[in-house]
């Protein structure tokens, strides 16, 4: 292990924003679909990133440490890699970020940790750093604070009143997966901790008002349907759940306990996106979209249009009249669409070029709809699919 003795501020926010940028707890910040171990980054840490609302903001994103007592096979900072180490002090990051700020080149912190001296002193430092960045600068950016496992609930609550929106990795979404690769973590006590960071920000006024998690796909044979169910758990249970991030397990490290790829399953990734979208904003459940029986994902299609091929006797539904969550069960339909669709059909008649205005994927939704009786649709190309040509299916629309 190599240890500057006295490196550069500079030096240590390079070393712990290399440390950080596999968090995609704030959106991903560097191209991991043509990943190399040999890419260069941000050398400060700071990246653009994007809001919920699709603004773009550049973020410090950086760890506090990336000495860690955990030993995880699939992360960059577990305790047996033989790379240089860091901390950065409180006061020192409060400092360089309000300087970055200060000088317009960040809008945010987002600051996330190695495990040092334990997962209390640890989160104490974060907190530490926060309180000084806020109170002492008076910092008026975003901020994103990464709650360490195992942390004791004062501190979970105050960073809650210090940051603008908290998180904490579930990481895998069985707990034989953890024991197998993250032997020092247990599910449970994070699914606990998840519990108990949405009823403090339920019960606290100021500060975070959501938080989010993230799951690692594709390091473990866990199935589609187990983490999905998983998620669909979390947000019933957890209503200030803001999201779950799904990220492609990235191959940093060397060891056998983890599959030997080349490139981070990227497309996997972006299914259990559409799939997670129709869980929150489609009125999907996940035994519609997956089962014990089928696990996984269709990766060549989307799984709206896997659910609406595997369940065309539904369809064609007519577009004058069907209901609003019948309308969000439309491949080529969303919900803004959907409610356009609603408001305008009360006073104008719909068309398929009008539908196209209101933000139907038209290409898609007619061989679905019905408008006024009449189908546009090609019903050979449905039989195609059903009798397992995805490929002709997915090249005719």
């Amino acid at each position: 292990m190599l240890i500057k003795k006295s490196p550069d501020i500079y030096e240590k926010l390079s070393i712990l924003a290399n440390g950080a940028k596999f968090d995609v707890s704030c959106s991903p910040s560097f191209d991991r679909k043509n990943f190399s171990k040999k890419e260069s980054f941000s050398k400060f840490g700071i990246y653009n990133t994007w809001t919920s609302q699709g603004r773009c903001i550049r973020l410090l994103k950086v760890l506090l440490t990336n000495f860690c007592i955990n030993d995880c096979a699939y992360c960059i900072n577990r305790k047996r890699n033989d790379i240089p180490r860091t901390v950065i002090m409180p006061e020192e990051l409060a400092r360089v970020a309000y300087e970055f700020y200060r000088n317009r080149q960040i809008e945010g912190v987002f600051l996330s940790s190695g495990i040092i001296g334990g997962p209390d002193k640890t989160m104490q430092m974060m907190i530490d750093a926060v309180k000084i960045l806020r109170i002492k600068y008076k910092f008026n950016g975003y901020i994103h604070l990464k709650i360490i496992p195992d942390s004791e609930e004062t501190a979970i609550a105050e960073a809650v009143k210090l940051a603008d929106r908290v998180s904490i990795n579930l990481e895998l979404p069985t707990e034989q997966s953890l024991s197998v690769i993250a032997p020092d973590k247990k599910l449970i006590s994070i699914l606990c901790a998840i519990e108990k960071i949405n009823k403090i920000i339920e019960n606290t006024e100021k500060g975070a008002k959501s938080h989010t998690t993230q799951l690692i796909v594709g390091a473990t044979p866990d199935t589609d349907y187990q983490i999905l169910k998983l998620c669909e758990d979390l947000y019933k249970n957890n209503q200030r759940l803001k999201r779950v991030y799904y990220s492609a397990y990235i191959p940093v490290n060397d060891d056998p306990r983890l599959p030997q790829i080349s490139k981070p399953p990227i497309l996997k990734e972006h299914r259990l996106y559409q799939a997670d979208w129709l869980i929150r904003y489609y009125g999907f459940q996940v035994k519609e979209i997956l089962s014990e029986e089928k696990p996984f994902l269709n990766e060549k299609i989307d799984p709206k249009l896997d659910w609406a091929l595997r369940n065309i006797y539904l369809f064609p539904v007519e577009i004058k009249n069907a209901p609003l969550e019948t309308l969000l069960r439309v491949p080529g339909v969303g919900p803004t669409s959907a409610r356009r669709i609603l408001r305008l059909r009360k006073t104008s008649s719909l068309t398929l070029e009008g539908l196209k205005n209101l933000g139907v994927v038209v290409k898609r939704a007619k061989h679905f709809i019905t408008i006024d009786g009449k189908y546009y649709g090609n019903k050979t190309i449905i039989h195609s699919f059903t009798t397992n040509n995805i490929e002709q299916y997915s090249l005719a629309i």
